[in-house]
């Protein structure tokens, strides 16, 4: 793997918080358990563990919320955006706050016992992309996004032209 591939950056969707990871990121997984669907808002949580990497917060601050008596959680008190698991045996990032979610692999399930039966059919759904509906064309046409863009930058939000 090659030293570009060991760096990750990351952050929440508004921008506020940003991250960079060096290192190795080999234990991504997905939790099924009932804490992690509500904290993800969600049908699982998608992590990966930092353990043999080094994480530096580049921008902002996350905020903190103790789910249980073992675990915190961070997130993005701007937007909400879920960014940590954080227990005794060290932390884990959310897979979907990575600029490159495509470049972690998801190599294991936990909390089953949770598992909602709708996760095994998700691939047998219909489906389309954005472009191929063309009422989501004329909605995205005047779509003005807020959202940050998936990389650095020097500032956010951006200055806004005169």
């Amino acid at each position: 793997m090659s030293d570009q591939q060991n760096v990750h950056t990351g952050g929440c969707q508004c921008g506020a918080v940003r991250f960079r990871v060096e290192g190795t990121l080999d234990e991504a997984s997905v939790c099924h358990c009932r804490m992690c669907q509500k904290a993800f808002g969600n049908l699982f949580a998608p992590l990966t563990s930092v353990r043999k990497a080094t994480l530096t917060w580049t921008r902002g601050e996350r905020a903190l919320f103790r789910s249980s008596s073992h675990v915190q959680r961070g997130f993005c008190r701007d937007c909400g955006t879920p960014l940590t698991y954080e227990a005794p045996d060290g932390m884990a990032l959310a897979v979907g706050a990575f600029d490159h979610p495509e470049r972690l692999t998801l190599t294991v399930q936990y909390g089953l016992e949770g598992k909602l039966a709708c996760v095994d059919t998700l691939t047998q759904l219909p489906g389309s992309r954005t472009d191929e509906d063309a009422v989501a064309l004329e909605f995205l046409a005047n779509l003005k996004t807020y959202q940050h863009p998936d990389h650095d930058t020097e500032t956010w939000p951006p200055e806004e032209s005169a």
